[in-house]
């Protein structure tokens, strides 16, 4: 692939090799910072798993300490007090009918989306269209729930769901590059320590094999997994 001079200058300024730290990492990233707009931090976590087999499957969320960053618009499938609720709660969109035949049509115009469980037998009917997005309501994502109050503020205020794809990696926004590196730092490492608790127990060998952490627009760096364990219990 052909990369841009902004990107090769960038990639240039990486010397530490698979040597850096978490902190290093981070640092790096930020002053490889070439775009112009608030790139997201991502993170991408090669795990030692095979998700073809079930048992194997790593899916979750998390709470980011200090939020991902920008305004999540959520969704919620409900009826009666718990429309209300979700509402009051700072849901962008509340309904039932009526937002299941505006997803049909092919409207996406929201982050994340929660199902009351009374109605999850019509929402079902959205898998095809939902499910490739990442955007299904499951009880494993806590996005099929009666709570949905809590819900809703847990995920405005910065929780987000992974899966592992394919190939057996995790990918995961962790940030904004103008954020303090700290911050940077606690999120990774919540992030981090909640897929250590979903280890898989069919899952043998190295768990985590790699961690890689990039911009938006710029190149990856890869953590050493010796200087994460003094941070991390991985």
């Amino acid at each position: 692939m052909e990369r841009s001079k902004k990107y090769t200058q960038a990639k240039e300024k990486m010397t530490g090799g698979d040597g850096y730290s978490l902190k290093q990492a981070l640092e790096a990233i930020k002053e490889a910072g070439f775009a112009k707009f608030d790139e997201t931090v991502e993170i991408a976590v090669n795990l030692g798993v095979d998700p073809r087999h079930a048992e194997q499957m790593v899916r979750g969320t998390v709470v980011l300490p200090h939020g991902r960053g920008r305004q999540v618009k959520v969704l919620v499938f409900a009826k009666g007090d718990k429309e209300k609720e979700a509402k009051d709660a700072g849901a962008d969109f509340v309904g039932a009918d009526e937002l299941m035949e505006k997803v049909k049509g092919g409207w996406f115009g929201f982050d994340v989306a929660i199902a009351t469980p009374d109605i999850m037998s019509s929402v079902g009917k959205l898998g095809r269209i939902l499910g490739p997005r990442g955007l299904m309501p499951n009880p494993k994502t806590d996005t099929v729930t009666f709570d949905v109050a809590r819900a809703v503020e847990e995920f405005k205020a910065g929780k987000i769901e992974f899966r592992v794809d394919k190939a057996g990696i995790l990918h995961a926004p962790v940030g904004k590059v103008s954020f303090d590196i700290n911050k940077l730092e606690e999120n990774v490492q919540a992030f981090l320590e909640t897929v250590v608790r979903l280890k898989p127990a069919a899952s043998k060998g190295q768990y985590i094999k790699g961690v890689a952490l990039s911009s938006t627009m710029g190149p990856g760096v890869k953590t050493s997994l010796q200087e994460l364990r003094k941070v991390i219990r991985i």
